[in-house]
């Protein structure tokens, strides 16, 4: 009985750790149970199945032994899942747990079944008597049951190779972050690639969203500026949107930032002609305190801008102070879907909004697919990249204030769009921020 409930506890750990992720990332109980599983789980299951069951006369060294095992196995598969993941550059973390919950689901199956269907189907009773026995060797010893384990690695590297469940094929994906190839190159989306920085240096990653789940993840993101009050706007560029949480979505691994015309009053009184979406790792109101603030890092999205004159998208940074100047914008598009432009804000001596930057034009058309956009934030340095290469480096009037990062789908700046447009998206695929 003890070894049938050991065995099912093994079969649905990977279950239990997979619907932790849902969990906040920082949540100890997520932690707890992904950890456990990953380091102890597979190996178990497999040791199980590969070595007959202890006896508590083999004293401590032989269940040290079995320990070390199982962390080795365990550690051991999962680099397997992962490098498979990695090479074929689709890794997550849900991908590489489902993989490693269905191996040792059959690891553990088959050590609590696989002895009876391994038996014989000789009746009772039907063996020569007495001498006339032959003895025969055992057919579901540990030789026999390693060949198993070995075939279940197979089968989880094969996995992991082929890219895993729901994964690209890998003539299809597409390139990482780092790539240093043609800027504005389309690429499918969304992807499962692991980004890292273009920027040279040691970093750590201090914020991150894949946008996996069903639902936007309130822990990250606020969906309205600090002086939220039912919806906000950005007065200050006479924009024609109130933005609502409404207008925000997350659903087949995208966050979706929704632009549609229809006549919204605010709270400010001022009727708008369209309501739209944004997020921001800021306050839900004056008075709270910011989910995330950040001084320095790589900032990075992989994003598709919506088509039409008179939209105005941008991935950009702004003081936790509430109060512009400074800004540093990733990205913004308010000169079509061909210019990407690049800047940075700083107060001049009268108080006045000064800023330089880079107005990016290139061959391509930035709505037509996901691109990836990041600004090197260093102490005496700003570098802008464009799918993966430097495109501007500015080394003056850099701030040094903590910022949140938001992304916006403003409308009607710096005119109003065509009467024919009547809805947009802007699809973000994830956002990475990296500090030394």
């Amino acid at each position: 009985m003890h070894r049938t409930a050991v065995g099912l506890g093994l079969a649905v750990s990977g279950w239990v750790a997979l619907a932790a992720t849902a969990l906040p990332a920082a949540n100890p109980l997520r932690v707890l149970l992904v950890t456990l599983f990953v380091v102890a789980c597979p190996g178990a299951a497999a040791v199980r199945l590969a070595a007959p069951a202890p006896d508590r006369r083999d004293g401590l060294s032989a269940a040290l032994e079995r320990a070390v095992l199982t962390v080795a196995l365990s550690l051991a598969f999962g680099t397997l899942v992962a490098e498979g993941f990695f090479l074929t550059r689709s890794f997550s973390t849900t991908r590489a747990l489902v993989v490693l919950a269905v191996l040792t689901t059959l690891l553990a199956l088959l050590g609590r079944y696989g002895g009876r269907f391994r038996r014989g189907s000789r009746p009772a009773g039907s063996d020569p008597p007495g001498p006339e026995r032959r003895p025969t060797a055992p057919r579901s010893g540990p030789a026999r049951r390693v060949g198993a384990v070995a075939a279940a690695v197979a089968l989880a590297t094969t996995a992991a190779a082929c890219g895993g469940p729901g994964s690209a094929a890998p003539d299809t994906a597409p390139a990482p972050a780092t790539s240093t190839g043609t800027p504005g190159e389309a690429v499918p989306a969304p992807t499962t690639t692991s980004p890292v920085p273009a920027a040279p240096g040691a970093w750590h990653e201090v914020f991150a969203d894949d946008f996996d789940g069903s639902t936007l993840d309130p822990s990250r993101w606020t969906t309205c500026y600090d002086w939220n009050v039912d919806g906000c706007t950005n007065a200050g560029n006479k924009e024609l949107q109130w933005y609502l949480p409404s207008q925000v979505a997350v659903g087949g691994g995208l966050l979706h930032l929704t632009a549609t015309r229809r006549s919204t009053t605010g709270s400010d009184g001022v009727s708008y002609p369209w309501r739209s979406g944004m997020v921001s790792t800021g306050r839900d109101s004056w008075d709270a305190a910011p989910r995330h603030v950040f001084t320095y890092g790589y900032f990075a999205t992989r994003m598709q801008v919506p088509a039409g004159a008179g939209l105005f998208p941008a991935f950009w940074l702004m003081p936790a102070s509430r109060f512009t100047p400074p800004e540093l914008d990733v990205v913004e598009f308010f000169e079509g879907t061909r210019t990407p432009v690049l800047t940075v804000h700083w107060k001049g001596p009268d108080g006045k909004d000064l800023h330089t930057g880079k107005h990016y034009k290139g061959p391509f058309d930035y709505a037509a697919g996901f691109h990836t956009f990041a600004l090197d934030w260093e102490k005496g340095s700003l570098t802008w990249y464009v799918d993966g290469v430097p495109e501007l480096t500015v080394d003056q009037h850099v701030p040094d204030v903590p910022m949140e990062a938001l992304l916006t789908l403003a409308v009607g700046f710096p005119d109003a769009p065509a009467a024919s447009l009547d809805s947009a998206v802007m699809k973000v695929d994830w956002v990475r921020i990296w500090q030394h």
